[in-house]
């Protein structure tokens, strides 16, 4: 059995291997397939199976089981397009031929509207850092990107000097799939970079003897992780007192949020938030019309 399993453990390291050099994943892709994957192998090593298996009932107890662990519908939906995958694979290497996924549905997406900031809970979040101390000057200039271009924190994390383009009020950012894309700034957020830039990040870079050419750096001169942006909104919300379910993802949200609800068009949001599928980003106008309900009935006349 040990062997079989070791088997069944390398075919899924073949995988990944394949995914990441040949389709060019990226690495929070390949660790979310990993993660599926050997969750679906724990399953099979618990029943006793020696293969992959090739029955829909199979693979309906093991989502099953899922469901019972209380995961997330969308956390089931990404299990099965992980696995999908997996099984288009094993047939063209010709590991395996019979495919349960094919008979497999996705479950009904649950329509949850994203958590958005207020333009006050935004104004309170901006004043947390203490702009006087490295590190708060450092994180001001963070969340005004953030909040200024509505970027991803995977697509802040990896901007670099050469990305800015303060003449033209302009940033490139690599998103999903590698795709590149150009999209505005505005004055007070590279305003905020450059200071920080001046008066934290080149004499850091000087001090530790090793240039990086990323923008924001933590204390040692290397580049910041996604948690450490997530752990620094985290103590700022706390700090300015929101008591919203805030997440790296939020001040994305809030970007899209607010500049629709000043008449932005859908598809220049789009373009800026480089959503692929404009019905993406058409959950912020479910947003936005909530925002005009409320603004019509505080302010109607007749109501």
């Amino acid at each position: 059995m040990a062997m079989v399993n070791s088997k069944l453990q390398d075919q899924i390291d073949d995988y990944l291997r394949y995914s990441q050099v040949e389709r060019g994943l990226s690495s929070n892709t390949i660790s979310a397939y990993r993660q599926d994957l050997e969750e679906y192998l724990s399953f099979i090593e618990k029943e006793g199976m020696p293969s992959w298996p090739t029955e829909a009932s199979d693979v309906d107890a093991f989502l099953a089981r899922q469901r019972d662990l209380n995961k997330a519908t969308s956390s089931i939906s990404r299990l099965i397009s992980s696995m999908r995958k997996f099984y288009q694979w094993l047939a063209r290497q010709n590991i395996q031929k019979l495919n349960p996924m094919l008979e497999i549905d996705l479950p009904k997406k649950e329509r949850r509207l994203p958590t958005a900031l207020t333009q006050e809970e935004v104004n309170k979040l901006l004043e947390q850092p203490d702009v006087k101390r490295k590190l708060g000057l450092r994180d001001r200039a963070i969340l005004e990107t953030l909040y200024a271009t509505g970027m991803r924190v995977s697509e802040l994390i990896n901007l670099e000097l050469q990305d800015l383009h303060d003449d033209l009020g302009l940033v490139r950012v690599i998103g999903k799939g590698s795709k590149e894309r150009l999209i505005p700034i505005s004055p007070v957020a590279l305003n905020w970079i450059k200071k920080y830039e001046k008066e934290v990040r080149d004499p850091l870079i000087l001090h530790v003897g090793q240039n990086d050419e990323h923008i924001f750096l933590n204390s040692r001169g290397k580049m910041l992780t996604r948690q450490a942006i997530w752990q620094m909104i985290k103590k700022y919300c706390q700090m300015a007192g929101i008591v919203k379910d805030v997440t790296p993802h939020t001040l994305r949200h809030t970007f899209a949020t607010h500049l629709l609800e000043n008449g932005a068009d859908l598809r220049v949001v789009q373009e800026i938030l480089g959503h692929s599928d404009i019905s993406t980003t058409q959950i912020y106008t479910n947003l936005s019309q909530k925002h005009i309900l409320q603004v019509y009935q505080k302010t109607h006349p007749r109501l």
